[in-house]
C-alpha cells in the first residue's frame, strides 16, 4: 500500500459548520472559499467536507499583520 493511502486515513475531515466555527465565520463564508478554490475541499454526497490542515494552511496564508 502506497505511503499517500495510509496517510489518507489519518487526514481529519471537517464539515463546514465545523470551519466555520474554527474560523469564526459563516456557514456562508466558507462556501464561498471552498467554491472560489481557496479553501480545498472533498465532496461527499451533496455535502463538503474539508480536511483540517486545509484550514490551518488558508489561515496561515491569509493571516495580515495590521500592527
Amino acid at each position: 500500500m502506497p505511503a499517500e493511502e495510509k496517510s489518507l486515513g489519518q487526514v481529519r475531515f471537517l464539515t463546514v459548520a465545523e470551519v466555520a466555527l474554527v474560523m469564526r465565520v459563516s456557514k456562508m463564508t466558507v462556501y464561498r472559499l471552498v467554491h472560489s478554490g481557496e479553501l480545498t475541499a472533498v465532496r461527499v454526497g451533496k455535502s463538503f467536507r474539508v480536511p483540517e490542515k486545509a484550514v490551518h494552511e488558508y489561515l496561515r496564508n491569509a493571516y495580515f499583520d495590521a500592527g
